[in-house]
């Protein structure tokens, strides 16, 4: 069998099983051509390894030691622990049937793979999904997208804000911007957690703000652990208001039970601006600047977790 690799790097390749034997095979056979292939033995290993390292793809047993396959499957797409860009295999003991295919991809899996493991017809599917994952993963870096989250990035946000704030101005309306920040809470005996967070926390929370902010909003992640919402028809009063739903509805997700991987304790701080009526022109990044301002002002002060700006 002839194998070419599917791009000029290594390829991370995650299999969830607890057939060892299989996962050797796998490497034995793909190891040569550019692949490096993870093997986990249960559904806890796989999830500790796709937070610590995202792999390229993914192929998961339809039965775990500790879960259901289909299950797993689920939670790495719901929870948004892989990238929607990211080949997704369900594997079974068995040819897979029309049931099979259906169910598995209702679960959010790719493809079916079939007993006994058909490798070359793996790798002619791999040679075509992981280029292609490759590249929507490029296109996002330099597009107006953060590709960890969904969510606008820095420079996205801008000029969705700078579209928001002419409709604006052309509405006579009013404008705000948020801006939050959202750190693990230091617990009894522990330091808060330095570093950036966990790429999971972040689109989980970035999950969060898409649920709880309106369609109309522009929402983007402006680093590790920051993110702003920019929205219309919103004045300094609806900006606090819309800051304080946001932080129960992180909260919420942190606290709510059967999460995977749990989200843990966290602080919310955030900082508003926000304006009755729009006077063109309007600078948008003096409106993200002084909802910084406030955070930082709310940071500042252990206590107040939240602070308005000149409003």
């Amino acid at each position: 069998m002839q194998l070419k690799p599917p791009v000029a790097r290594p390829v991370d390749l995650l299999i969830a099983s607890p057939d060892e034997w299989r996962s050797r095979s796998l490497a034995s056979i793909l190891a040569p051509h550019g692949y490096v292939v993870h093997p986990t033995y249960n559904r806890m290993q796989t999830i500790t390894h796709v937070r610590t390292k995202a792999p390229d793809a993914v192929i998961i047993d339809e039965t775990l030691p500790d879960g259901d396959g289909y299950a797993l499957v689920r939670e790495l797409t719901e929870e948004s622990l892989i990238t929607p860009s990211t080949p997704l295999f369900l594997a079974l003991t068995r040819p897979p049937t029309r049931r099979d295919r259906i169910a598995a991809w209702r679960a959010g899996a790719w493809e079916c793979l079939g007993e006994p493991l058909d490798a070359e017809e793996l790798t002619a599917m791999l040679e075509v999904f992981i280029p292609a994952k490759i590249e929507t993963d490029r296109a996002l870096s330099r597009g107006l997208i953060d590709d960890a989250t969904g969510v606008y990035n820095a420079r996205g946000l801008m000029r969705r804000a700078e579209e928001v704030a002419a409709m604006a101005a052309r509405q006579h309306t009013s404008i705000a911007c948020v801006h939050i920040i959202v750190e693990p809470e230091p617990t009894a005996g522990a330091e808060l957690m330095t570093g950036d967070p966990p790429l999971w926390l972040e689109r989980r929370i970035a999950a969060v703000l898409r649920a709880t902010a309106r369609h109309s909003d522009a929402i983007g992640r402006l680093g590790p652990n920051s993110f702003a919402i920019v929205a219309t028809h919103t004045d300094a009063d609806q900006a606090r208001q819309l800051a304080e739903r946001l932080r129960s509805a992180i909260h919420a997700a942190a606290a709510a039970t059967g999460s995977v991987p749990r989200m843990p304790h966290l602080r919310v701080r955030a900082g508003y601006h926000g304006l009755s009526e729009v006077d063109p022109p309007l600078d948008v990044k003096s409106l993200l600047l002084h909802a910084s301002v406030a955070l930082e002002r709310a940071r500042a002060q252990s206590e107040q977790w939240l602070q308005g700006y000149g409003a």
